[in-house]
């Protein structure tokens, strides 16, 4: 199995804990507030795995149309761990986790329209699967 499918499993096996271990730890408190922690350990923990990995010498090899860019995911991913935190604290894990990962069909047709990647028909089907679920749950 490549290394990049691993990584993948991975994350989605860690994303899945996160949910639940962050609805828990909203029980009192207001969700910019427990979002705020999340990051702040986020911070951490990512300065610490560059600096231990020796990764800041590549800052001189970023240009200014990538540190942009970068920069602006920040943003982005800022705004979605905002509502994210927010929908958690009042909804359900089940339906908002279910919802956010819908965030998959906006990154499939970016990637096809801006990253030139290829289409296939694998592709439309799951992205069609995973938008006809979210419509499944949130209809009423």
């Amino acid at each position: 199995m490549e290394r990049w499918i691993v990584y993948a499993i991975l994350s989605m096996l860690f994303a899945g804990i996160t949910s639940v271990l962050a609805k828990f730890g909203l029980q009192n408190i207001h969700p910019d507030l427990g979002l705020g922690i999340r990051t702040s350990v986020i911070f951490a923990l990512i300065m610490a795995v560059n600096l231990y990995g020796g990764k800041y010498h590549d800052v001189s090899l970023l240009t200014k149309k990538q540190f942009i860019l970068l920069i602006c995911s920040g943003i982005t991913t800022t705004l979605s761990w905002l509502f994210y935190y927010r929908a958690m604290k009042d909804g359900l894990v089940s339906y908002v986790a279910s919802i956010d990962k819908a965030s998959i069909v906006i990154t499939l047709l970016l990637s096809f329209w801006l990253l030139d990647e290829p289409v296939t028909p694998k592709i439309i089907l799951g992205g069609s699967l995973i938008m006809a679920g979210m419509f499944v749950l949130v209809w009423k």
